[in-house]
């Protein structure tokens, strides 16, 4: 346990977004969930709003610093593939 002020306020930052990062990623699964889902059914139409929204997602998470700017990109530049092969 941390015995200096600095120390001890360092941890409860630390804990704070910790707990953040696990909301934002968790939210980011069940809207990928959602996109699986909604491609292995053949819905394109529901299919692109979740791809929207997962876009929307990363790029926010991004920007908050929970991915990586190139990771976020990444993940939805295969998200974008997946959908196009699915919808072809």
């Amino acid at each position: 346990m941390a015995n200096i002020k600095s120390a001890k306020k360092r941890i409860s930052v630390v804990d704070r977004k910790t707990a953040r990062n696990k909301r934002v990623k968790n939210h980011i699964k069940e809207v990928l969930k959602d996109f699986d889902k909604a491609i292995e059914a053949g819905d394109m139409t529901l299919a692109k709003e979740k791809l929207v929204l997962a876009e929307k997602k990363l790029m926010q998470a991004a920007a908050k610093g929970v991915f990586h700017k190139k990771a976020a990109s990444r993940k939805v530049s295969r998200l974008n593939q997946r959908f196009n092969k699915a919808n072809a």
